[in-house]
């Protein structure tokens, strides 16, 4: 019975403990309260500004626009041919078969 003696104390004093936990929170929160007020009573996130259709339509199409310039510059993106990446992979293997046989 000594070990529920000792068990009902630590679940008094965790309660006791909790409600100690409550009534602190409740004090920051009207602290908090109180300070939103002094501040203007909100956050201070800017409102959202929103664009017209005729001015989001305006800008898809500058950056399309945009886009359509970088991609055609004029210069074709360049490519290996597939010999050449069979000789840089024969390359890059005998070089690691050199670093695996001096370790």
């Amino acid at each position: 019975m000594a070990n529920l003696s000792g068990l009902v104390s630590i679940v008094s004093e965790l309660r006791a403990e909790r409600t100690n936990l409550v009534n602190q929170l409740r004090h920051i929160e009207a602290a908090l309260a109180v300070l939103g007020k002094l501040n203007g009573g909100g956050s201070h996130t800017k409102p959202r500004r929103t664009l017209s259709a005729s001015a989001r339509r305006r800008i898809s199409l500058a950056q399309k626009a945009r886009w359509a310039k970088q991609s055609s510059n004029g210069k074709p993106k360049r490519t290996m041919s597939t010999s050449a990446r069979r000789k840089i992979a024969a390359a890059q293997r005998a070089r690691w078969a050199k670093l695996k046989k001096a370790a």
